[in-house]
């Protein structure tokens, strides 16, 4: 190229020389000619005038001389860039399509937290950058609009909390971009150019908000013309529903497709083929043309007004809502739902007899039996719960040392059931058939690791099975006790025979479906039943066989209270802990109202208490104070709602002055807690508020010899209460067979009721 051009510019020039000559030869020829008639001036403007042409020439020569040297030296600067581009991307690949990526959390109990740091640890394998953000440190405002245009890819892991709220470091962000998202100032295109996924926890138990918070973000990031790079996951704490089986194994599956899908990203390839394109070629539909197919699927199902102005409540309240917003379904997991709807329809043609349901996850027939039912302990269950010292039985069991328990066997005192009803504490085992409850209460001592559900949709494990493991694991840890420092040889001996069993370990007991054999079971080797239920399932309460004493916690005595410390998963929860009082009025055998008093929650609800308590006419009232568990993420209680005990003494007598048939009957200071009693159980001046346990196995067996002909009632099978267990005596419930031990330095021990 530069030779070229040296021999071009060589030619002009030569050209330009002869002219020149020539010029020069034909002026001096004239001019010898007429310079004796002109004068210098005139004769040199002559000149130029008889040679104006060969002037204009040499001019428009030059002219063009100089356009094609610059043409010709800009051509090859252009030659140079293209050429030194060229190498530099051969050479090595200086084209980022994805920068990093950052991962936004909004977690309460810490799942969303560990997801996202495992997420984060996986995406640096593939060198790329990785940032782990608490959403509740981020400024949406300063700094999302940022993420538009710096090629970095946001994750938002983000969990549903309590009625479809945000966690407690996620409201902010929320409620930013929910406004943002209808904000005109912002407009429809503000993060344009971001590039997002989405992973929302929640728990499908509850149905009228189920996932909430995920499909909100998702939503409001999509009205501001965010790009979704993956389809939206849910994981799904509620097992029984899970797609994958738990909450874990639901983020595992979705992490996998987004890893896979970053890996396409950063190669700056577009979505990849599924293969099944007609003409057997690569597929040339780019992202945003399948951004756009997901949009108009949205819209077919929901317009953008729609989406603006719809609520939580509407978006999620069953399966006639869910056909109103409506979901996409990805298309490679179209041939699956195909697949899915020919074997439902193949089972129920056969007529097979199992359970057909709809699924609202896609829209079709779900075949259910008891082989495809699941287990209620995840593997990340167990090891929650074995952690905090339960011995789990089977796939819903469990069975835990009580620390009453533990110290009558030292001789150290019993629980307020010993002081109340006589119940031997060292010889108590205290189980739970159904791990799985129906709330989540703010007190729960087990801080929210059981799993919680309105109906059993799990694997069962028989009752014979449940009651031998559970006694034999009872057993293993009494015998753990042997020799140890302080235990007395005869409580020992006697620990080792179970004949109390308090069916108030954790969970729901009453929703294991075969409740009435387990109790049965115990009775069949004379083992006492306390049973205590939350009074969410009346119609079960009315079908239960006799226990020995049948509870009902009774936390809140208004629907608003009750849905607050509750937390109750059923909608129609007020109705149903009314219809669970009046079926506990129809019992005959001993019934109990258990409350729980939570110091600026419910400790003013005074004659709200003294109706719920006409209304289903329990033979006992026990009052405890709420018993702090330490700080739990799940839980906003704190210190500051125990009441002292003198607090529960005077709110247990104020409510006892309004009810006419109840007196205070005993009092057991340890545990903060006092027993109203029927004046039923007051004979001849004395409380009869024990029970005569062997009287109450024969009327049991009696009963059952009878095929249920022979009933019998609280009042036959009571025991005479002894005075130190009375309210007002000096002892203040405390055993004086026992020996009291004041321990210097307190620990947190939270084993036991």
């Amino acid at each position: 190229m530069t030779f070229h051009i040296n021999t071009q510019f060589t030619a002009t020039l030569s050209t330009f020389e002869t002219i020149m000559l020539c010029i020069s030869s034909a002026s001096a020829s004239e001019t010898k000619g007429s310079q004796n008639a002109h004068c210098p001036g005139e004769s040199y403007l002559m000149l130029v005038w008889y040679h104006r042409l060969y002037l204009y020439s040499a001019a428009a020569l030059l002219f063009g001389v100089w356009f094609v040297l610059k043409v010709a030296l800009k051509r090859t600067s252009f030659s140079k860039d293209v050429y030194k581009s060229v190498q530099r991307t051969e050479d090595s690949d200086t084209v980022v399509h994805v920068s990093g990526v950052k991962i936004f959390y909004g977690s309460q109990t810490g799942t969303a937290k560990g997801f996202a740091k495992e997420l984060s640890e996986e995406v640096k394998t593939l060198n790329i950058r990785a940032e782990v953000i608490d959403i509740k440190d981020y400024d949406p405002d300063d700094r999302l609009s940022d993420e538009c245009t710096n090629m970095s890819v946001c994750v938002f892991l983000v969990a549903t909390y309590t009625d479809g709220t945000p966690t407690e470091n996620a409201e902010w962000f929320c409620k930013w971009l929910e406004e943002a998202s209808t904000d005109f100032r912002y407009g429809k295109t503000y993060l344009k150019g971001l590039r997002y996924a989405v992973f929302g926890l929640g728990n499908s138990v509850y149905v009228g908000h189920y996932n909430t918070v995920g499909k909100n973000v998702d939503k409001w990031l999509w009205m501001l013309s965010g790009m979704r790079i993956l389809t939206r996951g849910e994981g799904d704490c509620n097992v029984a529903k899970s797609r994958n089986g738990s909450v874990q194994a639901d983020f595992l599956a979705w992490k996998v497709k987004f890893l896979t899908r970053l890996q396409a990203l950063a190669k700056g390839e577009k979505k990849r083929c599924s293969g099944n394109c007609k003409s057997g070629g690569s597929c040339k539909t780019n992202r945003k043309e399948q951004e756009e197919d997901e949009v108009t699927a949205l819209h077919n199902n929901s317009s953008e007004e729609d989406l603006m102005e719809s609520s939580s409540d509407e978006e999620e309240s069953g399966l006639q809502d869910e056909n109103k917003s409506g979901s996409v379904v990805d298309m490679e997991d179209l041939g699956n739902i195909m697949n899915s709807v020919k074997r439902a329809k193949s089972k129920e043609e056969a007529g097979d007899g199992l359970m057909v349901k709809l699924s609202k996850v896609n829209g079709v027939k779900k075949i259910e039996d008891e082989a495809e039912r699941r287990e209620m302990i995840t593997p990340a269950l167990r090891q929650a719960l074995t952690k905090q010292g339960y011995k789990l039985i089977g796939s819903h069991s469990g069975v835990k040392l009580c620390r009453w328990t533990k110290s009558m066997l030292r001789g150290r005192g019993g629980c307020y059931k010993h002081t109340f009803y006589g119940i031997e504490s060292h010889r108590c085992m205290e189980t739970t058939p159904s791990l799985a409850c129906a709330n989540k209460c703010v007190f729960c001592w087990r801080h929210h690791t059981n799993p919680v559900g309105t109906e059993w949709r799990w694997k069962m494990d028989p009752a014979e099975k449940i009651l031998d493991e559970a006694i034999e694991k009872h057993q293993t840890m009494i015998r753990q006790f042997r020799g140890v420092p302080g235990v007395k040889l005869e409580r020992y001996e006697e620990g080792l025979a179970v004949k109390h069993c308090a069916l108030s370990l954790v969970g729901e007991p009453i929703m294991y479906p075969e409740i009435n054999t387990f109790i049965r079971l115990l009775h069949t080797h004379h083992i006492s039943s306390f049973l205590v239920t939350n009074a969410q399932f009346p119609e079960e309460i009315r079908s239960l066989v006799p226990v020995t004493q049948l509870y009902v916690s009774v936390d809140a005595s208004t629907k608003d209270s009750l849905k607050k410390i509750d937390r109750p998963l059923f909608k129609d929860f007020w109705p149903r802990f009314l219809d669970s009082l009046r079926a506990l009025g129809e019992k005959r055998q001993r019934t109990v109202y258990r409350l729980t008093l939570v110091k600026a929650w419910n400790v003013e609800e005074m004659q709200a208490y003294s109706e719920l308590i006409a209304l289903g006419q329990p033979d006992f009232i026990e009052v405890k104070g709420v018993t702090y568990c330490g700080e739990s993420s799940a839980s906003t209680l704190t210190m500051a709602n125990v009441p002292w005990h003198q607090e529960v003494v005077t709110f247990v007598q104020q409510l006892a002055d309004m009810l006419p048939q109840y007196e205070i009957a005993c009092e057991h200071e340890h545990s903060n807690c006092l027993l109203i009693a029927h004046t039923k159980f007051r004979v001849d001046g004395e409380w009869w508020t024990w029970i005569d346990y062997e009287r109450f196995q024969e009327l049991v067996q009696a009963q059952e010899e009878s095929g249920g002909q022979q009933g019998f009632s609280a009042l036959d099978y009571m025991a005479k209460t002894p005075s130190w267990a009375l309210f007002g005596a000096n002892e203040q419930g405390f055993d004086p067979a026992e020996t009291r031990f004041q321990r210097r330095h307190k620990t947190k021990d939270i084993s036991g009721c």
